[in-house]
């Protein structure tokens, strides 16, 4: 019963699943390498100097596609790697937030109200399946039967 909560839940996450991918690949793109090519570039002595680092950013956030190959080679591929990382287990985090957000709250959560298909074993032999008072969308009390056919109507009706 678990596995069914969680595959109708990815089920139901596909579309924001896909969105999380496309997101996390702009923001690598587009946020991750020009910070840590700027990092990297202004480090002086282990310290980072806040001009050159202003300077760097406004120089690789414009050039978003130039700074792959250099994010993925020497010096930069470490703090890439290090912030990209950061990202992936924020990303993760959200996802798994939402993908435990739209589980079913139970076993009968995606089941039509007024139906009678969940009741399989329940079903009275007295019900008919054609003519009677309206139980359900496909069960009917039928009201040439002896006894008591007295209906509880639980809901409201509506006049437009």
């Amino acid at each position: 019963m678990e596995g069914s909560k969680i595959k109708f839940a990815l089920n139901k996450c596909k579309v924001v699943l896909i969105i999380v991918l496309v997101l996390w690949l702009l923001l690598s793109i587009v946020l991750i390498m020009p910070i840590s090519i700027a990092t990297i570039d202004a480090r002086v002595e282990d310290k980072i100097d806040m001009d050159k680092f202003v300077e760097s950013i406004s120089n690789n956030i414009g050039n978003p596609f130039g700074n792959i190959g250099k994010a993925l080679s020497g010096p930069y591929i470490g703090a890439f790697l290090k912030g990209d990382l950061y990202l992936i287990l924020a990303l993760l985090f959200f996802g798994a937030v939402g993908v435990v957000k739209t589980l079913p709250k139970n076993e009968y959560s995606n089941i039509e109200h007024g139906s009678s298909d969940w009741a399989t074993g329940e079903k009275y032999m007295t019900l008919s399946k054609n003519k009677g008072i309206l139980l359900a969308e496909k069960h009917y009390l039928p009201v040439d039967k002896r006894g008591n056919v007295n209906v509880l109507v639980v809901g409201r009706f509506r006049f437009w």
